[in-house]
Order: C-alpha cells, then structure tokens, then sequence
C-alpha cells in the first residue's frame, strides 16, 4: 500500500453544514437556529460559567493560598553537571546557556549541590548553595556571586 492508495475509514470525514443558504438545503432561512430568543441573535448566547443567575461554581467554590508576584525564579543547576567543562575554565551563564545545560537565565542561576565535581572551576552565578561552594572550593575551584 502507498500514501497515495490510503483510505479514510467510513463516515471519518464529514462535510460542513452551510447555514442560511436557501430553503433547499434545509438550513436556510433561519439557519437551524430556531424562532426568536436569546440564541437565535447574532452574538447571542450566554457567558462561560453562567448559571442562570444563580452564583456560578467558581465563585462558591473556597479559595485558597495567594500568588506572589515578587517572586525570583532561579534556574537550577547541580554540582555534578559542572563535570562537562575543562579544569580552569569560567563558568558563567552565558556559557551554560551555550552548554545546553540550563534553557534560560530567569533572574539567575542557582548552583545546588547534587553530585560530585572533579574539575576545578570559576563559578560565576547569582545564587549558590553552602554545599555546593563547599565542593567547588575542595575540588580546587572558586564561588563568584554577581
């Protein structure tokens, strides 16, 4: 069997209806739209939610907890994942972002520290765990906040 040869499977595909195009094709006049009323108008309708009046579920519904719009969101990276680069190199964001190893800077980098290191680097983030500056100090390399 080829592409050209496929088969859609019965009654898959359906043509539109064309309402409003004459008594013939049997959805003409009022366009299936019934006599008068509040659906028969243009833009009529009710709004989403709407209940008749009554108060709608999500406003009887409790609500809880509060969004923060102050809130620093950091990406993340671990100590172990600092392994990719050469011993003496900088890391800073720019590079990491041209690793791959994080997707965007957000409000900075926060070095966390999961795993081991093996190499000795300058680390230049925004944010850095005590135990990750610990292991990046013992394996010979330095913490820079900026």
């Amino acid at each position: 069997m080829n592409l050209h040869e496929m088969k859609y499977n019965e009654g898959a595909r359906k043509e539109r209806k064309r309402i409003g195009r004459g008594q013939g094709s049997g959805n003409g006049k009022t366009a299936g739209k019934g006599q008068k009323g509040q659906k028969s108008r243009s833009g009529g309708g009710v709004a989403l939610g709407f209940e008749g009046g009554q108060t709608p579920l999500y406003k009887r519904i409790p609500k809880r907890g509060f969004t923060n719009v102050n809130r620093k969101e950091y990406a993340i990276i671990n100590v172990e994942d600092l392994n990719v680069f050469e011993n003496g190199v900088e890391v800073t964001p720019e590079l990491l972002v041209k690793a791959g190893l994080v997707k965007k800077v957000l409000c900075g980098i926060k070095v966390l520290g999961n795993g081991t290191l093996e190499k000795s680097l300058t680390v230049k983030c925004h944010k850095v765990s005590k135990s990750a500056q610990a292991m990046i100090e013992k394996a010979g390399g330095k913490v820079e906040v900026i």
